[in-house]
């Protein structure tokens, strides 16, 4: 059984409208890159992030789609998926029962990028192992932020600073009690 870890890239102040704050090249890149790169690894996504990434990533080249291009991928929707392509399976009925499932049968870590609706869910319902965030160096102001709605107890397990001046700070969820 491998881990769940979801992952966002964000600005100092949370902010994770991706605009001209993203730092695309450093040695934090290959850092986020690695944690697809390990055995067994697939990525997990929503309906709306599977659909941004499967409309872009095919296409591309380079260093990050030759790693995202052949995993698995495994998608969660409360609608009719219907054929997916880009190497990817639905996960049937209820997200949450389904991704019990999956990380009880998967043999390598699950990764899930972004902070929408689903993560939210799957972190309260006690099923996120791990939570990266990628601290980008601006201040953003006016833009949404992660886990929108919700209160999450979290427990630091690392904090690593990059020559990119990228920063990844790695947190466990806790259960509140």
């Amino acid at each position: 059984m491998g881990r769940l870890i979801n992952t966002t890239s964000m600005t100092v102040d949370g902010v994770i409208d991706v605009s001209d704050w993203f730092v695309a090249v450093g040695d934090h890149d290959d850092a986020a890159r690695a944690l697809f790169e390990t055995d067994g690894a697939a990525l997990l996504a929503g309906r709306k992030s599977y659909e941004g990434f499967a409309g872009f990533w095919p296409a591309q080249t380079g260093p990050w789609s030759d790693v995202l291009n052949p995993l698995p991928k495994y998608v969660a929707s409360r609608s009719s998926l219907g054929p997916l392509e880009w190497n990817a399976t639905a996960i049937d009925g209820d997200a949450i029962e389904g991704v019990r499932k999956l990380k009880a049968e998967h043999r390598g870590d699950l990764v899930m990028s972004g902070c929408g609706e689903l993560a939210r869910e799957l972190i309260q319902a006690g099923l996120v192992d791990e939570l990266y965030f990628w601290i980008h160096p601006r201040i953003q102001g006016a833009g949404n932020r992660p886990y929108q709605g919700a209160t999450i107890p979290v427990r630091l397990l690392e904090a690593k600073r990059f020559d990119s001046g990228v920063t990844l700070l790695r947190y466990q969820p806790i259960e509140a009690g």
